[in-house]
């Protein structure tokens, strides 16, 4: 035992899973307060080459098998995406006359900066599925980019100034020259995100003397609520600078620059944001491996619908302390259990590579953190001497700067939901595939074990989240639990579809009825979006 000579024994927790559906093609939009008013085709968005169609996941004959074994046959299985993630963005010439967003963008734009856009970039937000807190841990993942998104008109400017503005009077205007781009990671403004996206792409091709741009925001995501606003920010910056200056990259090499480039705000982030909103597809969610980076396709069975439901309560991940100090509670966590198991733990910083190194299953895995970790927080001092290293080289060589006064951490809570979240991001696909009769039950019951995970052995659910599933379960879902980094955001669940309508009525009045104002674009239903793109005009 690291940390403890003596402990009493404790239950052994069982292995849990987790899952969801899409919205259901018969719904109208007249019937639910949608997605389609915020980022689909009703919002001036165009919709897709006609004949493109979307690769699925085969469903297949799967035999029962351990997450262990579920990891090992997704590692051979093909990523259907593969080839489109080793294209660029694509571009869709438009007819503005026909798409009112952009239109009403463009006219807005030439008010603003007495000249025409000479393209638009759009990024989608996204929704996790399942795997909450554990890409930064090198686990795989279970997104879909949904239809609301960052939508920025852009002109190139022979000056070397970038000017942003927002089609929200609350963001203020902002001017920057591009040869000296300054982040500041204690205030988290708007335009700071879009300079991580700019600056990720300078560096990346050593530019010296970078386009200028004149840029027209416009957002329908709502902000600090979980649906990664900020990343699909830094992800539509970065798009827009690479194609000002003429630069061509990959969907995979976009998304691991701006997975790297958030952090010079102070987002120690793990990839998942950046990569489903570069890799997303119209239809279909995706499991999202790292390191290195790949898509799989994920049907998802019909008979229910997802909705988010915003809590109202706003948690900027850069603004506060508790996002980053889960990710040095992980990276502690994985020098402990390395230092046990006799590995090369200085060198070890995600909880995937131990479990890669020792050649066990998750469950392996969770019975090992059971022998090494105690339950009671560990004080920074107990670290040191558990890794034989002084309190400076802690600070120095492990922490983060904005983790440095952090007195006390929790890891053996935090090692038992990452492994517990693996594996039920496993069972997530291999139900999804196998679509068993029963599928929409198993998944809400994997749902509602990821929420219990993410409430008590994560702490990253807040009063109000509590709340809002409970309201959520109450009113008729399968399965609900938070999503996004937590403490505020959003909840997603699985509805049946034949139950949607009254399921939307009574959470409105449940939770929202004391403040309507806060219900406006708060509550609704979703299905996989598309990813990033360029629109030109046609």
């Amino acid at each position: 035992m690291v940390g403890e000579e003596q402990r009493a024994e404790r239950p052994q927790s069982g292995r849990a899973a987790g899952c969801w559906c899409a919205c259901q093609p018969g719904l109208s939009s007249s019937s639910v307060p949608c997605h389609r008013r915020w980022g689909g085709e009703e919002a001036g968005l165009p919709a897709l080459p006609s004949g493109r169609t979307v690769s699925a996941y085969p469903v297949t004959g799967v035999q029962p098998e351990t997450p262990h074994r579920a990891a090992a046959r997704l590692s051979q299985e093909p990523a259907w995406g593969a080839a489109m993630a080793a294209e660029a963005p694509g571009t869709l010439p438009v007819q503005l006359v026909e798409q009112p967003r952009l239109q009403k963008l463009k006219e807005m734009f030439i008010s603003k900066f007495g000249s025409a856009p000479k393209f638009y970039v759009r990024a989608p937000g996204r929704v996790n599925l399942i795997g909450e807190h554990i890409d930064y841990c090198g686990y795989a993942v279970l997104p879909m980019a949904i239809e609301q998104d960052i939508l920025i008109a852009v002109e190139p400017v022979k000056t070397q100034v970038v000017h942003l503005a927002n089609t929200n009077s609350l963001y203020l205007d902002f001017s920057t020259n591009v040869n000296n781009i300054q982040i500041n990671k204690t205030k988290p403004q708007w335009h700071n995100y879009f300079l991580c996206g700019l600056k990720g792409i300078q560096e990346h091709f050593g530019l010296n003397n970078p386009t200028g741009m004149n840029c027209l925001l416009d957002g329908t995501i709502p902000p600090s609520s979980g649906l990664s606003s900020s990343s699909a920010l830094v992800c539509c910056a970065g798009l827009v600078t690479l194609r000002a200056n003429g630069k061509t990259l990959s969907k995979v090499e976009l998304a691991e620059i701006c997975t790297k480039s958030e952090r010079y705000i102070g987002t120690e982030g793990g990839g998942m944001d950046q990569s489903i909103s570069f890799l997303a597809e119209e239809g279909t969610a995706k499991l999202i491996k790292f390191s290195p980076l790949r898509a799989t396709d994920v049907r998802l069975p019909s008979g229910a619908a997802f909705v988010i439901a915003n809590s109202c309560v706003e948690m900027n991940k850069a603004a506060t302390s508790h996002y980053n100090i889960r990710v040095m509670e992980c990276r502690l966590a994985t020098k402990l259990l390395s230092k046990f198991k006799g590995l090369d733990w200085e060198k070890m910083l995600r909880l995937h590579d131990v479990q890669t190194r020792l050649g066990v299953s998750l469950e392996e895995m969770l019975t090992i953190v059971e022998e090494v970790l105690h339950p009671e927080p560990y004080s920074a001092e107990e670290i040191c001497k558990c890794l034989g290293i002084s309190l400076e080289e802690l600070r120095s060589q492990i922490l983060s700067q904005n983790t440095q006064d952090v007195s006390t951490f929790k890891l053996y809570q935090r090692a038992k939901h990452v492994y517990s979240e693996a594996a039920r991001v496993l069972e997530f696909k291999k139900i999804c595939s196998e679509a068993p009769a029963n599928a929409l039950q198993l998944l809400g019951e994997l749902m509602n074990q990821s929420y219990i995970s993410c409430r008590e052995m994560y702490e990253c659910s807040c009063p109000e989240l509590d709340r809002l599933v409970d309201i959520c379960l109450q009113s008729g879902a399968i399965g609900s639990r938070l999503t996004g980094a937590g403490w505020g955001g959003c909840t997603v669940s699985m509805v049946p579809t034949d139950k949607l309508n009254t399921f939307l009525k009574d959470v409105k009045k449940a939770y929202y009825q004391s403040d309507v104002q806060r219900l406006e674009n708060s509550l609704f239903a979703t299905k996989p979006g598309r990813g990033a793109l360029v629109f030109v005009e046609a």
